[in-house]
């Protein structure tokens, strides 16, 4: 009989399943066998046996390793210490297949070879070593070209979208940006001294590929301030091909900004109006393509619940020019620092010190004049449930 029966079960269904990762490196690690074992004990007996408490680290740092210690570890003694490491990806997530290696065979050599690839945080995430190992791993990691990412109280890891490096859609470099205020904020990223951490996070259009929206502090949307562009000629050839372009694409338009002319079979958009949903661009990439004076929507406050609930993130700038070395972009979020780190509460984002404090004291603060696109309150849940 199998030492983990119930583990086992989650390899029986249609998608690919961790457990089956974890046994493949428990064949030549004997910190992942322990794991299974740890994991399997913790289904069993429908609690977790990682317990709270034990702060580990690299000299010089307050964050980018989370400690992580068994409550059995006379059971499972390789296992008895799991330290996570958060590695800083590169913007976009673009990998040699060289620097890979290098990661996994500095991880195997320290580390119980679990990756993943990658976390919510965005960052690469190394998952189970020792207390000894984390210094030397840490030093391999460096040398390599890597750095830690952030965790605790602190700035955490930047992301972005592919952007322009693979989406035609999008409205700025992301990528350069995120390189640009990874490298300016080395400072704020590995060394914990605020109320709770600050995520930025980067989508180069209003697609939002990385769900900047629901989890990040401060958003930036790239978007376009004057009318999309429409080829007539690609219109006629939707139309000529069966695509019922009224009803599928200008009756569903959600701001009702289009119009679409059966006779003449031309689609026309009302400027004013589009609202920049990426709707009609999605539904027809040949003959629509976003305006040419691009730029990026700044918003604030996205967040998943910890006190008061989940917050998406509003709109803050409606339209800025996002252009290196991204000056505006950084005196604002070191105002928006100044006086969150003043007036926000023990594991209170940013958003949360916002609807305590008001909106108005907080413009105020950041020099921002209230404007029509500011919403009085953000909505407070980004679920939609179906019953």
């Amino acid at each position: 009989m199998s030492d983990t029966p119930i583990l086992d079960k989650l390899e029986s269904g249609p998608w690919p399943s961790f457990v089956k990762e974890i046994k493949r490196a428990a064949e030549k690690n004997p910190a992942a066998k322990d794991l299974l074992g740890l994991v399997e004990l913790s289904y069993k007996d429908k609690i977790t046996h990682w317990k709270h408490g034990g702060i580990v680290g690299v000299v010089g740092y307050g964050g980018g390793v989370i400690g992580r210690y068994s409550d059995v570890p006379e059971l499972f003694p390789n296992a008895e210490q799991f330290h996570t490491l958060r590695v800083n990806h590169p913007s976009g997530w673009f990998y040699t297949t060289e620097s890979l290696r290098k990661i996994c065979d500095i991880w195997d050599k320290y580390g119980s070879g679990l990756t993943n690839m990658h976390g919510s945080t965005g960052d690469i995430i190394l998952l189970g070593t020792k207390t000894d190992n984390i210094q030397p791993c840490f030093n391999e990691l460096s040398e390599t070209g890597f750095d830690l990412g952030g965790s605790g109280s602190v700035l955490r890891t930047p992301t972005a979208c592919v952007g322009p490096a693979r989406c035609e859609w999008s409205c700025f470099d992301t990528l350069d940006i995120i390189n640009d205020l990874t490298q300016t904020f080395q400072d704020e990223l590995h060394r914990p001294r605020w109320p709770y951490k600050f995520k930025i996070k980067a989508s180069g259009c209003p697609n939002d590929c990385v769900a900047a929206i629901a989890r990040s502090d401060f958003t930036i949307i790239g978007t376009w301030r004057d009318s999309i562009e429409i080829d007539q000629t690609e219109i006629k050839a939707y139309h000529n091909k069966g695509m019922d372009i009224k009803k599928d694409i200008a009756d569903r338009c959600p701001a009702g900004a289009l119009d679409f002319d059966e006779k003449a079979v031309t689609l026309t958009v009302r400027p004013d109006e589009c609202v920049r949903c990426m709707h009609c661009i999605n539904k027809l990439t040949k003959a629509v393509r976003p305006g040419k004076k691009k730029g990026a929507t700044i918003l604030i406050g996205g967040k998943a619940p910890i006190l008061r609930g989940a917050f998406l993130s509003w709109v803050l700038i409606p339209f800025i020019e996002l252009k290196p070395p991204y000056q505006e972009i950084k005196d604002l979020l070191a105002k928006i620092w100044d006086w969150w780190d003043e007036h926000g509460r023990n594991r209170e984002r940013v958003a949360e010190t916002i609807n305590r404090v008001g909106l108005k004291d907080f413009l105020k603060a950041v020099d921002l004049k209230p404007t029509p696109q500011m919403v009085k309150y953000p909505r407070s849940n980004p679920f939609v449930f179906y019953k």
